[in-house]
């Protein structure tokens, strides 16, 4: 056992499996009587939607069902929402549906509980305090922001989305039942998947950074003792079943290994933190408007390529977790980049593209994603090799073309 740090920051209360939906009104009755459930707006014309809502109503709570949760969750939206959810006061706030319900739940939280404008909560650790208690149900498995400390938002006023986070954004109760992610379509599936094998690939193999252990923590600090187990589990429940959920929507076992997957995943990037996938992103999505986990899962195998010589030992321990490389095969360079391979076949397989020109984005586009990957610093600094703008941008290069062979070394 070694002496490294460990951190993890999780609600109080986890609980996952089929049927742990039917324990919903006990949860958050015992936080409180008045009820702001956000939920996305699709998903709330739905008849689990509704039987959920009811549920609580049949515990004597007051509900107010809130569904204005447009896609990438623009600032004035969240602060509009924030206001009619003090006003109407409450003592617990649900959140229903993706990423993006959930966020919206973590943000409007925030808002009734220490107001003003949400730029003054933007980066780590600017929340002054505990906030409205909340409960996170996800209906799909990726972003894990039912157990996570950040939310994103968009702000006309940035080139790129800006996150809010701290531990006081940590949901009290997480409820993960995989039946409600049955009949996601194909791509959400995919997207969603691959987002949450992103991180928890990226929080394995993420430094371990070297932080002031009598201080306040940041909220990410790296690769740590207690999410490399968590993180490891995650890859390996979501590598074996992801191809036969977005093939099969419809298979319980494979949406039970997903929701299991995604829901280790977020525990420990909750804490670690992710780098590259994410930090190249983030310009990627703003320039292209193409989901978040499209861009991650379709530039992980090159940042993975790019940092193989640094985390050789990790994707080996990885690739053992996935079934792809054997336990007592070694260290070498040839497992590690079997198990880059196989990630590539992954992302491949289930519709990712393996180029960026295919979103649309051209070679002349190369120094401003660069440039914009660089001011998303919290996530450049946990890379496991140090990211100036020749490292990215020959990943950049790369993933332009998808020329992977060209970051072997």
């Amino acid at each position: 056992m070694s002496s490294g740090l460990g951190v993890l920051r999780l609600p109080d209360d986890v609980r996952f499996g089929y049927g742990v939906r039917a324990g919903i009104p006990d949860a958050v009755a015992a936080l409180g009587r008045r009820v702001f459930v956000v939920a996305d707006p699709f998903l709330a014309t739905t008849p689990e939607f509704h039987g959920v809502v009811a549920a609580l109503a049949d515990r004597g709570l007051e509900v107010h069902v809130h569904t204005d949760v447009p896609p990438e969750l623009p600032v004035d939206v969240v602060e509009a929402s924030g206001a009619l959810a003090r006003s109407f006061a409450p003592d617990v706030i649900v959140g229903y549906g993706g990423g993006s319900a959930l966020d919206a739940a973590k943000l409007i939280a925030l808002l009734v509980s220490h107001g003003g404008s949400l730029s003054a909560y933007y980066g780590e650790n600017a929340v002054p305090g505990p906030v409205v208690p909340l409960v996170a149900i996800p209906t799909t498995a990726g972003t894990g922001s039912e157990v996570t400390p950040v939310a994103v938002v968009s702000d006309p006023g940035r080139d790129l989305k800006v996150g809010v986070s701290s531990p006081f954004l940590v949901p009290r109760v997480g409820i993960v039942d995989p039946a409600l992610s049955i009949g996601a379509p194909k791509s959400v599936t995919a997207h969603s998947g691959i987002d949450a094998f992103v991180h928890a690939v990226e929080s394995y193999t993420a430094a371990s950074l070297d932080v002031d252990r009598g201080a306040r923590l940041p909220v990410f600090v790296g690769r740590n003792v207690l999410t490399d187990p968590l993180s490891l589990e995650a890859a390996g429940a979501i590598f074996r079943s992801l191809p036969t959920a977005v093939r099969s929507p419809g298979d319980r076992n494979a949406r039970e290994a997903m929701a299991y997957g995604s829901l280790l995943a977020g525990m420990a990037f909750g804490s670690t933190g992710t780098h590259l996938s994410h930090a190249i992103q983030y310009p990627i999505g703003a320039m292209t408007k193409t989901p978040h986990g499209l861009g991650t899962g379709a530039l992980l195998p090159y940042v993975l390529q790019a940092c193989l010589p640094a985390i050789g030992s990790r994707l080996v321990a990885l690739g053992i977790a996935m079934g792809v490389v054997e336990a007592g095969q070694g260290e070498s360079d040839a497992a590690a980049q079997r198990v880059v391979d196989a990630v590539a076949e992954l992302c491949a397989g289930i519709g990712l593209p393996v180029a960026l020109t295919d979103l649309g984005l051209t070679p002349a586009d190369r120094d401003r994603i660069v440039a914009l990957t660089l001011q998303v610093g919290r996530l450049v600094a946990i890379s496991p090799v140090p990211a100036d703008a020749d490292f990215i941008g020959r990943i950049v290069d790369a993933a332009l073309v998808g020329d992977r062979a060209s970051l072997i070394s």
